[in-house]
């Protein structure tokens, strides 16, 4: 199976590192999806949504304020000035990263359009998931 080394870090450190099928990516010319064997490229990031879709089919979210991304052949590094990882094990810890999550890009956008559909996608990603 093709996959890409998915890896986003933040000033606080590493929060994700694993092979993945596709990412999908805020781009600052919009959304842009990298997939194994992509051209390499480096591009600046704007407040949104990484939609990661692992191994097994299944999709993590993360949500970031701004960034940098390095794309290669079969590695994509983020550099994200701040970034939250949506997810739990329980519906309390789902509820608290959406709440930071939305935070997060409210603090950096000051489009409330791109704030709604930041905010609509993570519902929408976090609601079909199954826990």
């Amino acid at each position: 199976m093709n996959t890409l080394k998915l890896e986003i870090v933040t000033p606080e450190g590493q929060i994700f590192a694993k092979d993945v099928k596709s990412v999908t990516l805020p781009g600052s010319e919009g959304e842009f999806g990298v997939l194994p064997h992509h051209a390499s490229l480096v591009t600046l990031l704007q407040a949104g949504v990484i939609d990661i879709e692992l191994q097994d089919g299944n999709h993590d979210v993360v949500a970031i304020n701004w960034g940098h991304v390095k794309v290669d052949e079969n590695s994509v590094t983020v550099l994200a000035d701040g970034a939250v990882s949506i997810g739990g094990s329980t519906e309390s810890e789902i509820a608290k990263s959406l709440d930071a999550a939305k935070e997060l890009i409210r603090s950096m956008s000051d489009s409330d359009i791109a704030i709604a559909i930041a905010t609509s996608k993570i519902e929408s990603i976090t609601k079909t998931r199954k826990y």
